[in-house]
C-alpha cells in the first residue's frame, strides 16, 4: 500500500509539473508596398507676355494656355514680339495620377522696380490639373494668363516668379 501511495505521489507530482498545453492559431499576411519612379518636372519655357505699349487707356494682355496666342484689350497696342505660354515637362511612373497646381507670383502682381502691374490669372491647358501618365511616363503642361496695364503703365520689363508643382495621386 505504501508503494501504491509513492506511486501516487510520483505521479501527482509528474502531472503538476508539466505545464498545460494552451491551444495555439495563426494565421498569415501578406506585407506590400508600392515603389513608385521619382516624379520630376522641368520647366521648359517661361510665360511671356511679349511686349506690349502702353496708352492713357487701361488694359489687358493675355497669352492663351492651349495655343500660346497673345491677345491684348483696352487701350493696350501689341508690339510685334514673341510671346509663349510656360511650359512644363514632367516623367513619372507610367499608369499612375498626377495632381498639378499652381502658385501664382507673390501679390499677384509683376514688377518692374517700384512699378507693378495685376497678374489677373494664371492657368493650365485645357487637360487640365490632373494627368494620367501613360507608357511612357511623361507629360506636358501648359500655363497662360492675362495680367492688367494701367492707364499710362511706366514702360519697364515686368516680372515675377510662379510655381507649378506635381504629385502622386
Amino acid at each position: 500500500m505504501r508503494f501504491n501511495i509513492c506511486l501516487a505521489a510520483v505521479a501527482a507530482t509528474f502531472v503538476a509539473a508539466t505545464p498545460a498545453v494552451a491551444q495555439q492559431a495563426s494565421a498569415t499576411a501578406t506585407a506590400r508596398g508600392v515603389v513608385l519612379s521619382p516624379l520630376t518636372l522641368t520647366k521648359v519655357s517661361d510665360l511671356d507676355f511679349g511686349t506690349v505699349a502702353a496708352s492713357a487707356v487701361a488694359g489687358t494682355v493675355a497669352v492663351d494656355a492651349n495655343s500660346g496666342f497673345r491677345t491684348v484689350g483696352g487701350g493696350v497696342t501689341a508690339v510685334p514680339s514673341t510671346p509663349s505660354r510656360a511650359q512644363f515637362d514632367g516623367l513619372g511612373q507610367a499608369g499612375q495620377t498626377v495632381q498639378l497646381s499652381l502658385v501664382p507670383p507673390t501679390g499677384n502682381v509683376l514688377v518692374s522696380g517700384t512699378n507693378s502691374v495685376s497678374v489677373t490669372s494664371l492657368s493650365f491647358d485645357s487637360a487640365g490639373t490632373t494627368r494620367v501618365l501613360g507608357a511612357g511616363g511623361n507629360f506636358t503642361a501648359y500655363v497662360g494668363g492675362d495680367f492688367g496695364i494701367a492707364a499710362n503703365q511706366p514702360n519697364g520689363t515686368y516680372t515675377a516668379l510662379f510655381q507649378v508643382t506635381a504629385d502622386y495621386q
